[in-house]
């Protein structure tokens, strides 16, 4: 029974860090007149206050002095740090600049980028499926760019930059509380300079918009630490393949509102990208799903033939003269080998 309220609450609180991403962009357009940049500076140095109150409630601060040790780490923080301002940047942009849609769009991309990443970057194989998936998704960037004009460089920018930024994040291989906190940590001053500048110089929003606003910008860090911290809470209560599903509800919301509350155009060269995109997408889970049975039928196969495998003589022999005692789980050890997961399936979720 804990084991199914479990999964519930994991369910219900990936369902809600998805969902919350999903309907942010009714929450940028509420901070105009700031700009992008201003509000993405503000978004830096409030998650950071955020994310260390919540660093305070759970007393987690020693992974501090082991990345403080760790250049590699550091760097590889920084520049995942540099990645996420882009696409966070960008992202603030195009939905204050009426362009809901592509930036949905980016997202809806995104696995497919992190799968040609890991076959560019880490010389992973691809199964048949995958190339097809692969390959559909280029057309419909194709289909697109005729379709809009130019190439959607809003959707490539912002599917490129988060997937490097999640490859970057494999290999810091830290919590997303403390990543983010070190990630914002290394964004604070630029973003904390840059505010005072706006202010010196009489530019910015934040003491000339009012109370109300002013109390919207220091929002941008409730809106970006709540959402993650559901999302870790659902990483440890839900499989893999749950939140790899999951994040369509992201774009799915995003394109939605793009349609139906921002009305942005849809002329018929884009609905056939995108559903160029979504069969892509579509492709992609059926093969994942497909896969990840196989595996569970072969986990099943490998542990029936080691439970019904007879013992050694010599093995019955010591049996007959030792205590009883738990046997080792070897049938664990032979399934969970008969499970890998691949750091493209990793990376999708």
């Amino acid at each position: 029974m804990k084991g199914k309220n479990e999964q519930r609450a994991g369910l219900l609180y990936g369902v809600g860090a998805y969902g919350m991403w999903g309907i942010v962009p009714l929450f940028w357009p509420l901070l105009k007149p700031s700009g992008a940049i201003e509000i993405l500076a503000h978004r830096m140095v409030w998650s950071l206050a955020v994310v260390g109150v919540a660093l305070l409630v759970v007393r987690r601060w020693a992974w501090i002095g082991e990345l403080a040790r760790d250049r590699r780490k550091l760097g590889l923080i920084s520049v995942a740090a540099a990645t996420i301002t882009v696409n966070w940047g960008l992202y603030i942009w195009a939905v204050n600049n009426g362009q809901v849609v592509e930036a949905s769009l980016g997202y809806f991309i995104n696995p497919l980028v992190t799968i040609a990443m890991g076959v560019l970057l880490l010389g992973e194989r691809l199964r048949p499926v995958q190339w097809i998936a692969v390959a559909t998704g280029l057309a419909a960037v194709l289909v697109l760019a005729i379709g809009y004009g130019r190439p959607p460089w809003i959707s490539l920018v912002l599917a490129f930059s988060f997937a490097t930024y999640g490859l970057l994040k494999k290999k810091v291989d830290m919590g997303g509380l403390e990543s983010l906190a070190a990630e914002t940590a290394v964004l604070f001053l630029p973003a904390l300079g840059f505010l005072l500048w706006l202010t010196a110089t009489g530019a910015s929003t934040f003491t000339y918009g009012g109370a109300g606003h002013g109390a919207l910008l220091a929002a941008t860090g409730i809106v970006t630490a709540v959402p993650l911290i559901c999302f870790g809470a659902a990483a440890v209560r839900v499989p893999l393949s749950t939140l790899g599903l999951l994040q369509y509800l992201a774009p799915v919301f995003q394109f939605g509102l793009g349609i139906l509350y921002f009305h942005e155009e849809m002329p018929p060269e884009r609905w056939a990208g995108f559903a160029l995109v979504w069969l892509a997408l579509s492709l992609l889970t059926w093969d994942a799903l497909r896969n990840a049975r196989r595996n569970r039928v072969l986990a099943a196969k490998l542990l029936a033939a080691a439970a019904a495998a007879p013992a050694p003589a010599a093995a019955v022999e010591t049996a007959a003269h030792a205590p009883t005692t738990p046997a080792p789980a070897a049938s664990e050890t032979a399934a969970s080998e008969a499970v890998p997961e691949t750091a493209t399936q990793q990376k999708l979720t």
